[in-house]
């Protein structure tokens, strides 16, 4: 799939309604956003570093997306991007964020004492448990625009910092143009290899150029803790283990990114952060707090009532097939994580979670047993 027309600066020579793109059979945030006179107005604006509108919602026109899986359907090609193209993005943010105004504030905790519980998830229950994050270096293009120079430049600087981590956190790091294939099937088995480019919403925005140099995973000793180098975001930063210790994982999630983030800034470079979209990142799916904090839990009845969807929206928390997004449960377990990104802190989606997985357990229990869960029904969050 090719990516986008940014560099064709011919394309100025014909008129908005010829190059605006074809959207009627589409199904995404951008979509139900860009019109006609919004094209003609932000069609010839660009970042400094050269990102166009063309480029921002080119992903978007190739994937018109589901008729019930609603894509966001642009990314960012630099942190400029999120101002240049407002007239765009702030209402996508808004449809994407649940009613987050341009005018709000994002706010950010990562003190995991603040955390209430989270040590005592059910292990008969709950096989898995893992908090992740996406952060991007200022200064550099993301993913979608940046050059071959940029991305190395990042792959180095990362390694310069993670090469310092000790400790539980100390580690190595695997570059991936450098892998041998047992180094690859054994990162598969242990579920920590990204995957390679082939998702048309990865490559349509440019994020598979030039694959795989500069790419890489690095990952402590234990391996409970790990990076992804170049995907896409420059970093994703993940803590998991065995088990329901959702506190223990988010701890290490906590202190390991407050290090490498002090370490970066050692090296005068510090994270793309705002007020408002708070930790600014390639997608805006996932600006604010970029967290994803969830567990692959067993569910086999809960699953099957009826007002299952309803319980998951009542405590803003979402399901996945085990195998990631779009995949379907195998054996009644679910990958079952905070819904939002962006309005509440670190701390606040990840006892979201803690709390709605406990709630979870105990339905599940509760239908084992024969019983009603009609009294559980929890309010609205």
């Amino acid at each position: 799939m090719p990516f986008g027309n940014t560099h064709n600066k011919l394309k100025m020579n014909y008129s908005s309604d010829q190059e605006y793109p074809d959207l009627s059979q589409h199904n995404n945030h951008m979509a139900k956003v860009l019109t006609p006179e919004m094209y003609d107005n932000l069609r010839d604006k660009e970042t400094p570093s050269g990102f166009t509108l063309d480029d921002l919602i080119q992903t978007g026109i190739d994937n018109p997306g589901h008729p019930f899986i609603m894509t966001v359907g642009c990314v960012a090609g630099d942190e400029e991007t999120y101002e240049v193209f407002k007239e765009l993005l702030d209402p996508v943010i808004e449809e994407r964020h649940g009613g987050y105004k341009p005018s709000d504030k994002h706010k950010t905790d990562l003190n995991a004492d603040n955390l209430q519980g989270g040590d005592d998830l059910d292990p008969n229950y709950v096989l898995s448990s893992r908090v992740r994050t996406g952060r991007s270096i200022r200064g550099f293009c993301l993913p979608p625009h940046c050059s071959r120079g940029e991305r190395r430049a990042i792959e180095n600087l990362s390694l310069e910092s993670l090469d310092i981590l000790d400790g539980d956190l100390k580690g190595k790091y695997y570059a991936l143009k450098n892998m041998s294939e047992e180094e690859q099937q054994q990162l598969i088995d242990d579920h920590f290899l990204f995957d390679k480019p082939v998702s048309p919403l990865l490559l349509a925005s440019g994020m598979a150029r030039d694959w795989p140099d500069g790419r890489g995973i690095w990952h402590n000793d234990n391996k409970t803790f790990l990076v992804w180098v170049n995907e896409e975001d420059h970093l994703r930063v993940i803590s998991m283990q065995k088990g329901g210790n959702m506190k223990e994982v988010f701890n290490r999630f906590c202190t390991g990114l407050t290090k490498i983030e002090s370490l970066f800034k050692e090296r005068s470079h510090e994270f793309m952060w705002n007020e408002h979209l708070g930790y600014v990142l390639t997608c805006p799916s996932n600006l604010g707090t970029g967290l994803r904090a969830g567990v692959h839990v067993k569910l086999p009845n809960v699953s099957k009532n009826e007002k299952f969807g309803e319980i998951l929206k009542r405590l803003r928390l979402q399901k996945r097939g085990t195998g990631g997004v779009d995949t379907a449960a195998v054996g009644g377990v679910f990958d079952i994580s905070n819904a939002d990104r962006l309005g509440f802190s670190e701390v606040e989606l990840v006892q979201m979670v803690v709390d709605g997985v406990n709630l979870l357990v105990e339905m599940e229990k509760r239908l084992e047993g024969g019983e009603s869960i009609d009294d559980l029904m929890p309010e609205q969050k």
